[in-house]
């Protein structure tokens, strides 16, 4: 596909406007539909299918020499957990589960080269869809989770939880964390009338995370605003801009505060946000508690180099891995168990060189990575390895920094100015 250079966006596409339109408007269904997902083949799975396919016979993907590790860390780790699973294959869900991972690995590298090209413009329909779905998911939970639906608490709540179209209450709180992100950014720097219909929908998805009940997602969210804040007052480019960044942010933090406090008054949430909230859970602590797993694994995986195949865990300890890491190896042996993390942190350091180069997308690169980083922290505490949000997060990354290469190498990105922001990103990966 030819591209055509502006002031805006060097490489917005010159294709027909027909094609580039639905080429965007899928990419819009993907961010959408990864909001439902409770049943299986989910419409995430479908629309990112249909997305592959009509991009890859549109001629809209290119593989690029920037992708060749990203390619060949996730061959390798699938490799591994392919190979670990050839002694357990007879058991149930195991063919299920190295099939998912391959699928997993293939989104991957679309996002990656569909988001390459094109940047802006489908990161913004990306971050529609995603907010689109966010919304739908987080009503359903909080209409759920108060019994506003008839016969709602039985579907969208889990052991008086709230999961919305999700079938963990975890992972509904952890999707969240990214539409949540975009919408606070909108928040704090869009126009009045914007800004008020993004804080009644950040209200609402901070209200399903909360009543999610998962302390890594409360944790995540408060984590994640945070940083990608900062990052937004570092890279902004006036002293007007960040002061009202910091003086938003400071009027968010209180109406949520104010929101939990008012949450916290009925007694069937207290009662459920103090249990959740305590540290001593029962499954945490001892020698086969959730901490304790991790050092038993840590000292079998030395001595397994094949690991002992997916979902084989639970068959050794009272519960599966709660580690992302652990469960690589565990999984797929030591290949996996090298490559999963090396992905996974080569992702992270490279994005951080690219925060402060100045790009078109650049507000909505600084939402995805923090939300990207807060589940990389999160991946030591639970099993990640199959969350939709988190591979696509993962080849965003990707196809921003063959993007930002691409901008750079354009002669039009601009370096950074003045005070922190005189930091500068080197022109590639």
């Amino acid at each position: 596909m030819a591209y055509a250079a502006s002031v805006d966006n060097p490489l917005a596409p010159v294709a027909a406007p027909g094609l580039v339109a639905m080429q965007r408007l899928l990419v819009w269904l993907v961010g959408a539909s990864g909001a439902i997902v409770f049943i299986e083949p989910s419409p995430y799975e479908i629309a990112t299918l249909l997305a592959t396919v009509f991009f890859f016979a549109t001629g809209a993907l290119r593989m690029r020499l920037v992708f060749m590790p990203l390619l060949l860390a996730l061959f390798l780790l699938n490799v591994g957990y392919t190979m670990s699973a050839v002694q357990v294959m007879d058991r149930p869900g195991v063919v299920n589960w190295v099939a998912t991972s391959w699928y997993m690995a293939i989104t991957v590298i679309f996002f990656a080269m569909a988001l390459s090209e094109d940047t802006k413009a489908r990161l913004e329909m990306l971050r529609r869809g995603l907010i689109a779905g966010a919304m739908i998911a987080a009503t359903l939970a909080v209409a759920g989770y108060f019994n506003l639906v008839p016969g709602g608490r039985d579907i969208l709540t889990l052991y008086d939880r709230a999961r919305g179209t999700f079938k963990d209450p975890n992972v509904l709180g952890a999707f969240l964390i990214l539409p949540a992100l975009f919408v606070l950014q909108s928040v704090v720097s869009d126009r009045l009338v914007k800004s008020f219909l993004s804080s009644v929908a950040f209200a609402v998805m901070a209200l399903a995370i909360l009543l999610a009940f998962s302390r890594a997602a409360w944790g995540g969210l408060l984590v994640t605003a945070a940083f990608m804040l900062a990052l937004m007052v570092l890279t902004s480019t006036s002293h007007k801009q960040r002061s009202r960044i910091i003086l938003m942010a400071l009027i968010a933090l209180i109406l949520a505060g104010l929101l939990v406090a008012v949450l916290l008054s009925l007694d069937t949430v207290a009662q459920m946000f103090k249990q959740r909230a305590s540290f001593d859970q029962s499954y945490d602590e001892g020698r086969f508690g959730r901490f304790g797993r991790h050092i038993l694994g840590a000292e079998m995986a030395l001595d397994l180099p094949f690991g002992i195949g997916p979902l084989q865990f639970n068959k050794y300890m009272p519960e599966d891995t709660h580690n992302s890491y652990l469960n690589a190896f565990m999984s797929g042996g030591w290949l996996a168990g090298v490559c999963y993390p090396a992905l996974i942190f080569t992702t992270v350091i490279v994005g951080f060189r690219y925060v402060f180069v100045r790009v078109p997308w650049q507000k909505t690169y600084l939402a995805i990575f923090a939300a990207f980083l807060g589940t990389v922290g999160e991946s030591f505490i639970i099993d990640t390895d199959h969350w939709r949000h988190f591979w696509l997060m993962l080849g965003c990354m990707w196809g921003m920094f063959a993007a930002a290469q691409r901008y750079q190498a354009s002669g039009t990105a601009a370096r950074p100015s003045a005070g922190l922001n005189t930091l500068t990103s080197p022109a590639g990966t």
